[in-house]
């Protein structure tokens, strides 16, 4: 009696074997639920977003770039959080946003620390008798303003200047420099004609600051009042034009941006 002929059955690829398990209700409220928690913890304790409306940070930061900041990166010292956070003292030249009476948050650089010697000259800042380098800072044409220009200047002339910035300001002033008290930072806008800052109301005090921006997550195209040198597209033709009109509400290359 012949014996019957074995079929070989192949075997399946291991992709076919796998279960697809679709999520319950209550699995999938779950995972929405913790993402929701992630995320308001992240914008409570870490991160949180602004929007830059002036021009006074060009070129570093544009009007309609938006900002992502981290909050704990300057938390006191007892805060619970510096165990789960990095933590670090304020620095020359970090960016900094702090709380000021005349708005709820500006964004400025750091140029003076505390007990440090200080004076502009044509717009250029010495520190403790050192010419400081700037590559980030930005000179855009302004008429001449000697209490801008010549810090600190010997004659209140500017209606922007806070009165009683400007007494503090005297009776800290020896030889033709501003000695920064303990505990207070002098700040300066990037674009230096440009920006209303510590030269004309005054230090930030250490309590008031509150973030350091991380990355520019997103930037809409808004007009520069200051920056004459953005350049224009005088090309010709229609084929553009559509996508010119969708993509040009923004600028993608800015989006990710590190900050610094």
């Amino acid at each position: 009696m012949s014996t019957p002929a074995q079929v070989a059955i192949p075997s399946l690829p291991w992709y076919s074997r796998v279960r697809l398990h679709l999520p319950t209700v209550p699995e999938a409220f779950a995972s929405l639920l913790q993402t929701v928690v992630v995320a308001l913890f992240l914008l409570t304790f870490v991160l949180q977003p602004y929007l830059i409306p002036s021009v006074s940070m060009e070129r570093t930061l544009l009007v309609g770039d938006f900002l992502l900041v981290n909050k704990q990166v300057y938390s006191p010292a007892g805060d619970w959080s510096r165990w789960l956070l990095p933590y670090r003292d304020v620095v020359r030249g970090d960016i900094i946003v702090f709380h000021h009476p005349r708005h709820p948050y500006l964004v400025k650089r750091v140029v003076g620390m505390p007990g440090d010697r200080l004076r502009m000259e044509d717009g250029r800042v010495t520190v403790n008798g050192q010419a400081l380098d700037e590559p980030y800072a930005a000179f855009e044409p302004a008429a001449y303003e000697p209490f801008r220009d010549e810090f600190p200047a010997d004659v209140y002339s500017d209606p922007l200047v806070d009165r009683a910035w400007w007494k503090q300001m005297r009776n800290l002033t020896h030889n033709g420099e501003l000695t920064v008290p303990a505990g207070e930072y002098f700040v300066l806008g990037d674009n230096r004609n440009h920006s209303d800052d510590s030269r004309f109301w005054g230090f930030v005090p250490r309590e008031a600051i509150v973030a350091r921006p991380l990355v520019i997550y997103f930037s809409l195209r808004r007009p520069s009042t200051t920056d004459v040198q953005q350049a224009s597209d005088d090309r010709l033709g229609h084929d553009r034009e559509v996508s010119a009109r969708l993509t040009g509400f923004a600028r993608w290359k800015r989006i990710f941006r590190i900050v610094h």
